[in-house]
Parts: C-alpha cells; sequence; structure tokens
C-alpha cells in the first residue's frame, strides 16, 4: 500500500510524463505535485516506487516514467474525469452501417488517435438466394434479406455446376429455408446433407457460409490509423508502428479485445503489457459497450498509446457510446 505522499508524487509523474513524454525527475517532480519536498526525499520515495514495479528509469535518463503497473493505478485509483460538455458532430443516419462508421470517424478526430467500433451482432436471416453460373466452377451468390438489402459474393464450387442445377439448388434453399437465421439454415443443411447428392450438398454448405464470411469482414470500422505516424512512442519504433498496423491488418485479435469490453458495463481501459489482450507494450485502449433498446449489442474506443490523456479519452468514448446508443434505438 502506498502513503499519501507516493501516491500523490506517482499522480504528478504519470500526469507530467503523459503531457510532455520526457522521463521526469525528482526537481521537476517536486515543483509538479506541490510537495515542500527535498529532493533527497523525493528520491527515496521514487526508488520505493520503482522497487515496487510503478515507473522505471530509463537508461539514458536519470528521470523515471511510469511502467504498464504504475499506468493502472493512476487509472484505478487517482484518475478524475471531468464531465466537460463535447458538441461532436450529429451520429445521424439513415443506415446503421453509416452510424457505425460515422462513430470510428469521430473517436479517431476527438482522440487523434485511432477509432474502432464492433458492428452490432445481428442475426442474419435470409428471404431470397439465387445461384448465377459465371464460367467454369465461379457461381455468383445474391442473398436478399428480409429488409431488401443485397448481397453479392462470388464462390469457388468444387465442380462445374450448370445453370440448371445452381436453380434447383437454389429453390430447395428458397423453399425449405427461406426466414430463418443463418445459424439455423448451417445446422440443417449439416444434418442434410447425407441425404442429399453430394454435389449440390457442397454448394449449399458454401453459399450458407458466404454470409458468415461477408458479415465477419465488415465487423470491425477502423479509422484514423493514420494518426499514430504522428505520435512520437510510434513514429521513434518502427517495430511497435508495425505490430500497430498488424493489428488492425488482422482484426482478428481486435475483435477478441472488444468482444472482451462488451462484457463489462461502462468505460473499461485495457493497458498494452497486462495481458493477452492487449497484444504488446505502448499500446492501450479505452472502450465502451453500446445498446440497442436496452441490448449491449457492440463495443467502440480509442486505440493509442500508453502514454494518452485518460481522462479525456473517457469521456471522448463514454459520450460516443451514448450517441450510437441514441442513434441506433431511435430508428423505426
Amino acid at each position: 500500500m502506498l502513503d499519501a505522499r507516493a501516491k500523490l508524487l506517482l499522480k504528478a509523474l504519470v500526469e507530467r510524463y503523459i503531457e510532455d513524454g520526457q522521463p521526469v525527475g525528482s526537481r521537476t517532480l517536486s515543483r509538479a505535485s506541490g510537495l515542500e519536498l527535498s529532493p533527497a526525499t523525493i528520491r527515496n520515495v521514487m526508488a520505493d516506487l520503482e522497487d515496487l514495479g510503478l515507473i522505471a528509469s530509463p537508461h539514458t535518463s536519470a528521470g523515471r516514467i511510469p511502467t504498464a503497473k504504475g499506468y493502472r493505478l493512476f487509472v484505478d485509483t487517482m484518475l478524475t474525469v471531468q464531465r466537460e460538455h463535447i458538441t461532436p458532430h450529429s451520429l445521424a443516419a439513415e443506415q446503421p452501417q453509416r452510424v457505425i462508421a460515422n462513430a470510428a470517424h469521430l473517436l479517431s478526430s476527438l482522440s487523434q488517435f485511432v477509432g474502432v467500433v464492433m458492428a452490432p451482432r445481428r442475426t442474419s436471416v435470409f428471404r431470397h438466394i439465387e445461384f448465377l453460373r459465371l464460367s467454369e466452377r465461379r457461381v455468383l451468390v445474391i442473398i436478399v434479406s428480409p429488409e431488401g438489402d443485397v448481397q453479392n459474393r462470388v464462390i469457388f464450387a468444387q465442380s462445374d455446376f450448370s445453370q440448371a442445377q445452381l436453380t434447383e439448388t437454389a429453390n430447395h434453399l428458397n423453399s425449405h429455408y427461406s426466414g430463418l437465421a443463418m445459424e439455423q439454415v448451417r445446422e440443417r443443411v449439416k444434418n442434410e446433407v447425407a441425404s442429399l447428392q453430394g454435389e449440390i450438398a457442397q454448394l449449399m454448405q458454401a453459399a450458407v457460409n458466404v454470409e458468415g464470411e461477408a458479415s465477419q469482414e465488415d465487423e470491425v470500422v477502423i479509422s484514423g490509423e493514420r494518426n499514430l505516424l504522428a505520435v512520437s512512442d510510434f513514429s521513434k519504433d518502427m517495430g511497435n508502428l508495425r505490430r500497430a498496423f498488424d493489428l488492425f491488418e488482422q482484426k482478428t485479435q481486435l475483435l477478441r479485445l472488444l468482444d472482451v469490453s462488451s462484457q463489462a458495463e461502462g468505460v473499461r481501459i485495457f493497458i498494452g503489457g497486462e495481458s493477452q489482450v492487449v497484444p504488446f507494450e505502448e499500446l492501450s485502449v479505452v472502450s465502451a459497450p453500446y445498446e440497442v433498446d436496452g441490448q449491449v449489442v457492440g463495443t467502440l474506443g480509442v486505440i493509442g498509446p500508453m502514454r494518452m490523456p485518460y481522462d479525456k479519452m473517457i469521456q471522448i468514448v463514454d459520450i460516443t457510446s451514448r450517441l450510437v446508443t441514441n442513434a441506433l434505438s431511435h430508428r423505426t
């Protein structure tokens, strides 16, 4: 347990380091904390904080910087968030996809870091499906939702089907499965495979998997990746920058992180190096779930350096999650 003096010094050190990104020395810390302490006393407290793993001393400087553990203690026990009024751009849009895209852009523009939004999870239902033969083994799948949305995907079949075979398969799907959720269709098709002609069964399985693959591609919307180029923590270390862009490119780990965020209420902060959730040091995520008609359906957040102004990020993420909730819940 830290005494009040040690907590105040750690808080002052973290805030100063967030502000200018330079290791903080004893003299600077004395002024920043407002405590009437001798440099020797401050150095002793700093040594204790370093022993606890809350701060570290870079090789090139006598000053100290916060560790991931130090940031976590700061965020959990010392952070004061001022609820200032923010008037961001309207998220209103006719299509939910536009609301999500606008939210990602809003997060990145307000934070000057990277905005991410996990799109709402919705049960996929198809009203109608068609197959069109494009060429040998290339088939266009056309899926129409109950709302009239149309998805087009090209699949590569294991056999060369005639248009008559494709029409027969589409008719079978439409007559037996129209109106069902895709998850239900997939399960039923698995059970029917044994009783259907092998090639037709393969085509049906490929078709019902198309929608799932398409929705995964659109699950995460990312905006403002280039903002990291202006952050010294990344621009000075190409390895960190490369790993960050790999995270945005692959999306799988990002989805896992946002999925964890959706399981908790309110704003959550993930600090790099604490666990496998955030893949590497120097990266932090501030996230919050959003709702539609009282049900949590997705998560949004800001990704930036571990040295970020957490108080401001909490405000931005919290307010944006409320705006998205309102925009999506009020649609008719």
